[in-house]
Formats: C-alpha cells, sequence, structure tokens
C-alpha cells in the first residue's frame, strides 16, 4: 500500500478476530499451495488461474480482483519488481529467478492479506541472502509489537537490520490496517525511528510487510499503473503476514493451524531456526 492520508482507526472484537484468524489460515493455505508451484517453465498467469480455480472450490474471493482496477486476483512480483507484478502467460519463470507472491483471499467478508518470496530453481548468494534478510525484517518487526510500543519501533528494527547488511528498505509503499476493509488505519513503514508513530493497542490489525533491495530503494512505477520496479533494476524481496494486537503481544493470522509463525516464514520454504533471526 503507498503512503496515504491518515484513515479512521478501527479495533477489532473477539468475535471480529476470530473472522481475522480464520481469514488469515486459509491465506497461508493458498500461498504455500502457490508456492509449491513455482518452477522453471511456468508462467505468472499459471500461477493466477491456479489461485482462481482454488478460490472458486472454496467459494471465496479474492480481494485484488478488480480492485481499483487491478486485472488479476493476485500480485505476482518477479526479480526487480518490488510489488503489484501483474500476472500474465508472457513472463516465464526461469532458473535463477526470484518471484514474490502477494495473496489475499476474503472469507466472510475479512480480509487475510499474506506475501512470500520464493526461489525459482537454485539462487545465487546474495539473492538467497536478500530473500532470507527480508523474512528476518519481517519476524523482526513484528517482534516489536505489542501494547504500549509504537508503530516506529516496527520501522526502526527493520530498517537497522537491513541496512547494516548493505540492503535498502522500500519507502513508497507500507503495511496497513486491514479487517472488513483491505486497506485502512494505521498506516505502517518499514522505516523509521523507535518512540514515533501511533502507540499500539489492543485489537489493532494490520499488515506487516517489507519489501527489501539489493540497490538503492528507489522506485519507478510502469506505464500499466501498478507494476513498481526498483529504479535500479536491482532484485527486491517481500514477506507479509497480517497480524493483531493483543492484551499482551501480537497473535499472527496468517499461518496455517499447526505452523509456528516464529519458526517458519510465510509460504513455508523459509526456516527460521536454519537462517537465524
Amino acid at each position: 500500500m503507498k503512503m496515504r492520508r491518515r484513515r479512521q482507526l478501527t479495533l477489532l472484537s473477539k468475535d471480529e478476530i476470530q473472522r481475522m484468524r480464520e481469514a488469515g489460515q486459509l491465506a497461508a493455505e493458498l500461498i504455500c499451495h502457490l508456492g509449491d508451484m513455482v518452477e522453471a517453465g511456468i508462467s505468472t498467469q499459471e500461477i493466477n488461474d491456479e489461485a482462481e480455480r482454488w478460490g472458486k472450490a472454496r467459494k471465496i474471493i479474492h480481494a485484488p480482483f478488480n480492485y481499483k482496477g487491478f486485472p488479476r486476483s493476485i500480485c505476482t512480483s518477479v526479480n526487480e519488481v518490488i510489488c503489484h507484478g501483474i500476472p500474465n502467460s508472457e513472463l516465464i519463470l526461469k532458473d535463477g529467478d526470484i518471484i514474490s507472491i502477494d495473496v489475499t483471499p476474503i472469507l466472510n467478508e475479512y480480509h487475510g492479506d499474506t506475501c512470500a518470496t520464493f526461489f525459482v530453481g537454485e539462487p545465487a548468494p546474495k539473492t538467497r541472502e536478500l530473500v532470507e534478510v527480508t523474512a528476518q525484517c519481517l519476524m523482526r518487526g513484528i517482534r516489536e509489537i505489542r501494547p504500549g510500543k509504537r508503530i516506529g519501533d516496527i520501522g526502526a528494527a527493520i530498517q537497522a537490520h537491513a541496512e547494516p547488511l548493505g540492503f535498502s528498505v522500500v519507502r513508497d509503499f507500507i503495511g496497513h490496517g486491514i479487517g472488513r476493509n483491505f486497506h485502512g488505519s494505521p498506516e505502517v513503514p518499514h522505516y523509521g525511528t523507535r518512540n514515533t508513530g501511533l502507540r499500539l493497542r489492543p485489537g489493532m490489525a494490520f499488515t506487516v510487510e517489507p519489501m527489501i533491495n539489493v540497490g538503492d530503494y528507489g522506485v519507478k512505477v510502469l506505464d500499466d499503473d501498478w507494476t513498481a520496479i526498483t529504479r535500479d533494476r536491482s532484485l527486491s524481496a517481500q514477506f507479509e503476514h497480517t497480524l493483531v494486537v493483543t492484551e499482551d503481544g501480537v497473535e499472527i493470522m496468517t499461518c496455517r493451524e499447526g505452523d509456528d509463525p516464529f519458526k517458519i516464514a510465510p509460504g513455508g520454504k523459509i526456516n527460521f531456526e536454519e537462517i537465524g533471526l
């Protein structure tokens, strides 16, 4: 989500949190399913088509479809595409690529929003490092979340991890409030200063979705008005969870039942016990 003026903040009830939990689990199942499809020779349109088939079988709809004119049901962002990549039949994955798949199914009027970056075949060492650092950034941001902390603490933790390792944090696109609406308050930058911004309260639901680049954080949006690429054409990766602030911490909604999201990144391919945090 691109940064824009603040919307009214909504605090979720216990019933609404349960609905978010169910939508989040569905999103986690979908992202893992689509991630298992990723291989050289497949088109991004085929991944979108499978998401639509999967959703139709479960009688759910995909929030991105026709959202402000977006023409597909999911986003597929390959290599230098930061976010909002449009699936198409001519974009064929090849060995060494990375692809970020972003899904948002709607279940019982509530949104589950998650994104993961997947390797196509065997990645180059720097590519692997980018993806692993991005997954670490996600969890370092989430570990800051509990009542009384501030929004700025999340971005500060992400920035403090990525930049000393030589990576940059995208400024133009941020996390966002979520629930019955796809996008709302609070805005959640992935960079910033500690002890600044809105104070976190139980019932707040939002996404944390850092986009991390190998090169500079500059962004260029293509003529389709959606596809955002790195201005210097360097690689970019993204991971995203939907979460809710609880009375004593945070609950990650976009994980499959039985999975520990503090041990495995969205999409199920990155194990934090193997790469560390």
